[in-house]
């Protein structure tokens, strides 16, 4: 019904301005006609209640007409399509009727159909159809052809289906991207969360295993090896001959309690938790230096420090990690451990003089890279090992230091 009443609002405007039985009229003359069209504030009204309730009545049925702009957004296209309908009726009257502008009126119908939704686009197409019957009967047109203005009007309406359907499908497929991205986001931040969650709860496992092996263990052993020395001691003052047995044992326990600190040290530093990461990396050159024979040294600043806990403790795992690799690995002689700051980055250095890495690592990588580079990732940190430009291996670790509030 609506559609009638636009059809009969064009007819009665064109009366009221040309007439109906004139034959020759210039183009002033239809330059005033459309720019009474646009001027028109009931037929600029129609319009928009047409698109309007086309949108209400849709969005309960249906998802094939699009969401509407914001008002004023909306009502700059409605303008712009019946200005471009104008336009290319003006031009298609100046062109005479030998001339076809079928095609041009496209442009509005997409505009239209693409921001106001199908019926938005029905209906500039059904202006447009009217427009160029008009434009013609104005050039003087003999014949009116109402056959090529009803297939035009078909070929407009299955163009505006088309296009209202392929917007739809765009929105639905943008729609279906945004929830993949979310859910993936929310996937990595659980991921994350997980990952923190599982360093932590191995971090309290080592520390646990660690106070265990040193406070339990270790006791142990040593109070067994006083017995064993006492019993040696026995043993001499009689000068039996199980001494050198005695004294084996003895010796056997000393060791025994020499590698369970050693598992100890390796599970807990005692230095990281009480006096900081630098202070660690000192103990862990030392530890290497005394029990592997080898040159071991860090190099830094003692101002350097590292309040967040978390860090620290990956960052020392990185380089004993990297200190044990060398060692066992690439049978380096000499380790340097490097801690620098430079503004709000904190970069670790670990550089041995080793056989090397190969150019390209082997895949899948090794445990131990795989662990640095986990460490590294949950700290945020950027993770590099790569091939020393004359021997050795240099694996460096870089993390910015969030700034404290």
């Amino acid at each position: 019904m609506q559609l009638s009443y636009l059809l009969r609002y064009i007819v009665d405007s064109l009366e009221r301005e040309i007439g109906v039985h004139e034959s020759l009229i210039d183009a002033r003359t239809l330059h005033k006609v459309f720019c009474s069209f646009s001027r028109s504030d009931g037929f600029y009204g129609m319009m928009w209640r047409l698109i309007g309730t086309s949108r209400t009545s849709e969005n309960g049925s249906s998802a094939r007409v699009l969401a509407l702009p914001r008002p004023r957004l909306s009502r700059l296209i409605l303008g712009a399509c019946l200005l471009l309908v104008g336009c290319v009726g003006y031009i298609d009257y100046l062109t005479g009727y030998e001339r076809t502008m079928l095609l041009f009126y496209l442009l509005p119908i997409s505009l239209a159909t693409w921001f106001l939704g199908l019926i938005g686009g029905l209906a500039i197409a059904v202006l447009s159809v009217v427009t160029t019957m008009v434009s013609d009967v104005v050039a003087g047109i003999p014949v009116m052809g109402f056959w090529n203005g009803g297939m035009g009007l078909a070929l407009y309406a299955v163009f505006a289906s088309v296009l209202s359907n392929l917007r739809t499908l765009l929105r639905e497929l943008d729609q279906r991207v945004r929830e993949r991205t979310a859910a993936l986001q929310h996937e990595v931040a659980e991921r994350e969360r997980l990952d923190k969650e599982i360093a932590e709860v191995a971090r309290r496992e080592r520390l646990r295993l660690g106070q265990d092996l040193h406070d339990s263990l270790c006791q142990h052993l040593t109070g067994t090896a006083l017995t064993a020395q006492a019993l040696r001691e026995k043993l001499a003052r009689r000068s039996a001959p199980e001494v050198v047995e005695a004294e084996k044992v003895v010796r056997y326990i000393e060791q025994g309690i020499d590698l369970t600190r050693n598992l100890a040290r390796g599970f807990f530093s005692p230095e990281l938790e009480a006096e900081g990461l630098m202070v660690a990396l000192h103990g862990l050159a030392e530890h290497t230096a005394e029990r592997f024979q080898i040159a071991c040294v860090v190099e830094g600043a003692d101002g350097v420090s590292v309040r967040d806990s978390a860090m620290a403790t990956q960052l020392y795992r990185i380089a004993q990690e990297a200190v044990t690799n060398a060692v066992r690995h690439a049978a380096a002689q000499r380790i340097d451990i490097r801690l620098s700051r430079d503004d709000r980055e904190l970069t670790l250095t670990i550089v041995d003089d080793g056989i090397g890495f190969p150019h390209q690592l082997p895949q899948p990588e090794g445990l131990g890279l795989r662990l640095m580079s986990h460490g590294a990732a949950l700290i945020g940190a950027n993770f590099d090992v790569r091939r020393n430009a004359r021997i050795g291996t240099i694996v460096t670790c870089k993390v910015s230091i969030p700034e404290r509030r």
